[in-house]
C-alpha cells in the first residue's frame, strides 16, 4: 500500500470536515457557474427513474446525466449561450425540449414531462392557465401538432379532426367559415393567438381567411372556460401559437406549390437564434379562382416573433401577425344560379407583447399586451340576374336568379325564382380591441398551484359610412382565481371562479370545478390504466356589434314600438349564458399501446340571441303607417342588415364524445373519433309570440318551417347529430404521409328564403329537418426530403368531390390538390 508523511495521514480527517461543512457553498457555486436543473416525470407526475438527459449547445454535447430517484437532474452549462436538452427513457417517446438561454452564472430549471412511446399526451394551457399535461386535467383538449397543420393552407380542415367539433364554410376556399362546439353558437368560442384574443367583437371569427402561417401548434378547449379567458368562452375556447426562431445560425426556409382551379401558394421564412436573441419573419401568398364564377379568392399573410432573454429568468417576447385578403361572394349558388358581383375583404393586424418573470422558483408572472385590428368591407358592385320593376322583398324594384329547384337532403324540394339583389351596398365593420392581462401563479407545495389574474379589455366598434349605426366603445374587466393540484399524484383537481364587469350587460360571476382520479394508474398489462373526470363549468358570452346595432329593443324603442315592448316582454340585449356538466372516462390497454376515451356533456344555453326577419316590422310597429313601415325596411336593408336581434332563445345540448389512438411502431399513428349530439330548442321567440307576429310559414304539406331560427322542440341549426373523424400518420426517414377523413350526418337548417320568391311568397322554403346534407371528406398528403435543402410535397382535398360539405344552397370545392418544392438553406428551421 502507498506510505503518506504521518502529517497528511492525520490531516485526512480535517480536510474531510473542512470539506463537508463548504459541501453547501461548493454546489452553490457550481450552480452559479450556470447550471440547468430539473425534475423527469411521466405524464401522471410520478418521477421518472434513470432517465438519460443530454445538454446539447451550438450543436454539441455540453453534458449528460441520468435523472436520481427523484426524478432529479443537474449539470453544469460550463459556458453561456443557448441550450436544449433531450430526454430519453425505456418505454418512452424521446423528447427534446425548447431552446433556452443560460447566462454564465444563471440556474435554470427545466422540468420536463415524457410521453408514452405509442401515443400522444400533450401539454395542455387552456385548461388550468399554466402548462399542464393533459392526463392531470379533466378538461377535454385537443392539440393539433405542427405535422397537423404543416400541409394545410388554413384551419378549416384540420378543426374537423377532434371530437365535438362541427365545422361549416359557407361557399369554397375563403369562404366565411364557422366553428360549432358540443352544440353551442358558433360565436361562443374564444379564438387566441399567443393569448391574446382575436374575434370579433362579441366573439365571431371566420376561419376561412385564417392562414396557417406562423401558426405552430393549435390547441382546443371543448366547454365554457369564463372562468380563464373572460367572455365568449361559452362553448370552447382556442388558442394558436407563434414559433420562434431556435438554430443558431440563420434558417431560411421556402414552400411553393401549384394546383387546380388556378391555385398557387408560396412561403418564405427566415428564423434563427444568437446569444439572449431568437427571431423568426415570415411571409406567404395565396390565390385561386375557386370553381365557381365570381369566386376568386387571394390571401396574404405575414408574421414575426422576437424573443429577447433578459436573464434565466426573464423574457421579453412580441409577436405580430398581419393578414389581408380578398374574396369574391358569389352568394348560395344552387339558389340562383347566377353569382353575385360581390366581394369580402378583410385587413388584420393581431400584435402579443409580453414581459414574463420566474420571480422565485415557485412564483411566476407574466404581463401581456394585446392589440386587435380588423376591418371588413362588403361590396355588391353591381345587381345580378334579371331585372324587375317591383319585388314585394325589396319594396321596389331588384333582380331574380335564375329558374332553380333546390332539393333538400330531408327529399323535399321546391321550383321557381328567387329575389337575388335589391340594390348595390358597401358597407364596412370595424372591431379594434386592447388588452392589458396579468397572470401570476404559484406553487404553494410539489402538489398545489395558485393563479390569479386581471384582464382589462378596451374595445371600439363601428360601421364606417353607416349614418344609421353610431360608433360603440366598451370597457370591460376581468378577475380571476383558482387552484389546481393533485393528491398522491391520483387525484387530480381543478378549482376557479371569475368576476366580469362589462360595459354592455354589468357584473357575471362563472365558476368552474373539473377532477379526475385514476382508478387503476399507468402500467404494464392489457387494462393498463383507468381514469375517471368530472367537469362543471359557466360562461357568458358579449353580444357582438352587429347584434348590438340590430338590437330589437333598440329599434323599437327608436321607432315608437314601446307598446310591442311591453306586449312581447322584449329586453335589452344582454350577455347570453352557457352551463355545462360533463362526465367522462379515459382507458389505456396493453401499456398505454391504445388509449380509449368516452365521455357524456350536457349543456344548457340561455337568453341566446335569434333573429327576426324585416318583414315582421308591419307586426311589430303597427302604429307606423305602410310608407313609414317600408321606408324603415329599406334603410336597413340598405345597411346591410336584414335581421333584428333579441334575447330570446334557450336551447340544450347534451351528447356523447368516444376517441381512440394507438402507435404501430414507432413510425404510425391512428387516431379516431366519434361524436354523438342530441341539441333541442327549448323556447323561441317566434314560437312564443305567433298570435301577435302572424301564423308560422309552412310547407305544401302543412309542415311549419322556422325561416330564421329554428322552431322550438327542434333542433338547431347546422349541428348534425352524428359526426366523425378518422387520422393515420406516417413518419419515418424522408418520408411523411398523412391521411385524413371526416363525416358528418345531416342537419337541420333553412334556405333563409321567406317572402323571397318571385311573388313575395314563401315557396321557396323547405322544411327544416335534416335539410343539409351528411358527408364524407377525406384527404391525402404527404412530404419527401430529396436532399438535405430540397424537399417535395402534394396535398389532394376532398378526394371524393363531395358537392355537400358546404350547407345547402352553398357548392364545395370539387377534388382539389397543390404539389410542390421546399427549398431550405442552413439546417433545421424555425418551428
Amino acid at each position: 500500500m502507498p506510505i503518506f508523511p504521518s502529517g497528511l495521514v492525520r490531516s485526512r480527517g480535517v480536510v474531510s470536515r473542512i470539506l463537508t461543512a463548504f459541501l453547501p457553498i461548493l454546489s452553490a457555486t457550481a450552480c452559479f457557474a450556470g447550471a440547468v436543473h430539473g425534475i423527469v416525470t411521466d405524464a401522471t407526475g410520478a418521477r421518472v427513474t434513470g432517465a438519460k438527459v443530454s445538454l446539447v449547445g451550438k450543436g454539441q454535447l455540453v453534458a449528460s446525466t441520468v435523472t436520481a430517484a427523484d426524478g432529479s437532474f443537474q449539470m453544469t452549462t460550463g459556458a453561456r449561450g443557448r441550450f436544449f436538452l433531450v430526454v430519453s427513457a425505456a418505454s418512452f417517446r424521446q423528447l427534446q425540449t425548447p431552446d433556452f438561454y443560460a447566462g454564465e452564472f444563471d440556474s435554470i430549471e427545466r422540468d420536463v414531462v415524457l410521453e408514452p412511446e405509442w401515443v400522444r399526451q400533450s401539454i395542455v394551457v387552456t385548461a388550468t392557465g399554466t402548462p399542464t399535461p393533459q392526463p392531470q386535467t379533466s378538461a377535454a383538449t385537443t392539440v393539433l401538432s405542427p405535422l397537423d397543420l404543416e400541409l394545410r393552407d388554413d384551419l378549416v380542415t384540420a378543426l374537423r379532426l377532434m371530437p365535438g367539433t362541427f365545422v361549416v364554410q359557407a361557399g369554397q376556399r375563403g369562404a366565411q367559415t364557422s366553428l360549432f362546439v358540443r352544440g353551442g353558437d358558433s360565436d361562443d368560442n374564444k379564438v387566441l393567438l399567443d393569448g391574446v384574443d382575436i374575434g370579433d367583437l362579441g366573439g365571431q371569427f371566420d376561419f376561412g381567411t385564417l392562414s396557417t402561417t406562423a401558426i405552430e401548434s393549435a390547441e382546443v378547449y371543448r366547454g365554457p372556460d369564463s372562468n380563464l379567458y373572460g367572455a365568449d368562452a361559452d362553448s370552447g375556447v382556442m388558442n394558436l401559437t407563434t414559433p420562434h426562431g431556435t438554430t443558431s445560425f440563420p434558417s431560411l426556409i421556402f414552400y411553393g406549390d401549384a394546383g387546380n382551379f388556378n391555385t398557387s401558394r408560396e412561403q418564405l421564412e427566415l428564423a434563427g437564434a444568437r446569444s439572449k436573441f431568437d427571431y423568426l419573419g415570415t411571409f406567404s401568398w395565396l390565390q385561386t379562382s375557386n370553381s365557381l364564377p365570381e369566386d376568386e379568392y387571394h390571401l396574404a399573410t405575414s408574421a414575426a416573433n422576437i424573443g429577447w432573454q433578459l436573464n434565466g429568468t426573464t423574457q421579453i417576447r412580441a409577436a405580430a401577425h398581419y393578414g389581408v385578403d380578398g374574396t369574391g361572394v358569389p352568394n348560395a349558388w344552387d339558389f340562383f344560379h347566377v353569382a353575385d358581383d360581390a366581394t369580402e375583404k378583410n385587413q388584420n393586424i393581431f400584435v402579443s407583447a409580453s414581459i414574463a418573470n420566474q420571480t422565485t422558483p415557485s412564483f411566476h408572472n407574466d404581463v401581456r399586451y394585446g392589440l386587435t385590428r380588423k376591418r371588413e368591407q362588403d361590396t355588391l358592385w353591381t345587381l345580378s340576374g334579371t331585372p324587375v320593376a317591383f319585388t314585394n322583398y325589396c319594396f321596389g324594384p331588384g333582380t331574380l336568379g335564375n329558374p332553380v329547384t333546390i332539393t333538400g337532403a330531408n327529399g323535399y324540394s321546391a321550383s321557381g325564382q328567387a329575389v337575388l339583389d335589391c340594390s348595390t351596398y358597401k358597407a364596412q365593420f370595424v372591431s379594434n380591441r386592447d388588452q392589458l392581462m396579468y397572470r401570476g401563479d404559484i406553487a404553494l407545495t410539489p402538489h398545489l398551484t395558485a393563479l390569479i389574474g386581471f384582464q382589462y379589455e378596451d374595445e371600439r366598434g363601428a360601421e364606417p359610412g353607416s349614418t344609421f349605426y353610431p360608433p360603440v366603445e366598451r370597457s370591460n374587466y376581468d378577475y380571476m382565481a383558482a387552484v389546481h393540484g393533485d393528491f398522491k399524484e391520483r387525484f387530480f383537481y381543478m378549482l376557479g371562479g371569475s368576476l366580469e364587469h362589462y360595459s354592455l350587460f354589468g357584473v357575471q360571476t362563472t365558476p368552474r370545478a373539473g377532477l379526475s382520479y385514476y382508478v387503476l394508474r399507468p402500467r404494464h398489462g392489457v387494462f393498463s390504466g383507468t381514469r375517471i373526470l368530472f367537469n362543471y363549468g359557466e360562461a357568458v358570452r358579449e353580444p357582438s356589434l352587429p347584434q348590438q346595432d340590430n338590437s330589437l329593443y333598440n329599434f323599437l324603442a327608436a321607432n315608437g314600438g314601446q307598446s310591442t315592448i311591453q306586449q312581447l316582454h322584449i329586453s335589452p340585449l344582454t350577455a347570453p349564458q352557457a352551463r355545462t356538466y360533463e362526465g367522462g372516462l379515459e382507458q389505456s390497454f396493453l401499456g398505454e399501446h391504445i388509449i380509449f376515451r368516452a365521455g357524456y356533456f350536457h349543456n344548457e344555453f340561455g337568453r341566446e340571441i335569434e333573429s327576426v326577419g324585416l318583414d315582421l316590422i308591419p307586426e311589430l310597429l303597427p302604429n307606423l303607417t305602410a310608407a313609414q313601415q317600408q321606408q324603415l325596411e329599406q334603410i336597413l336593408q340598405a345597411n346591410v342588415a336584414y335581421e333584428l336581434d333579441v334575447n330570446s332563445e334557450a336551447f340544450r345540448a347534451q351528447g356523447a364524445e368516444a376517441t381512440v389512438e394507438s402507435g404501430i411502431g414507432k413510425d404510425l399513428f391512428f387516431r379516431g373519433g366519434y361524436t354523438y349530439l342530441d341539441a333541442v330548442v327549448q323556447r323561441s321567440f317566434t314560437n312564443d309570440d305567433e298570435a301577435l307576429l302572424g301564423p308560422i310559414p309552412t310547407f305544401s304539406n302543412g309542415l311549419p318551417i322556422g325561416p330564421y331560427s329554428p322552431l322550438e322542440g327542434a333542433r338547431p341549426f347546422r349541428r348534425p347529430p352524428h359526426t366523425g373523424f378518422l387520422s393515420a400518420t406516417y413518419a419515418a426517414g424522408k418520408l411523411t404521409g398523412i391521411l385524413t377523413a371526416a363525416f358528418a350526418g345531416r342537419s337541420d337548417d333553412s334556405t333563409y328564403l321567406e317572402g323571397q320568391d318571385a311573388g313575395g311568397g314563401n315557396s321557396l322554403l323547405l322544411p327544416n329537418r335534416n335539410l343539409d346534407f351528411g358527408y364524407a371528406k377525406l384527404d391525402l398528403g404527404g412530404n419527401y426530403q430529396l436532399l438535405k435543402w430540397l424537399g417535395i410535397y402534394i396535398q389532394g382535398e376532398n378526394l371524393l368531390s363531395n358537392q355537400h360539405i358546404a350547407p345547402i344552397g352553398y357548392a364545395s370545392l370539387p377534388t382539389n390538390f397543390r404539389a410542390g418544392l421546399k427549398l431550405q438553406w442552413g439546417i433545421g428551421s424555425g418551428h
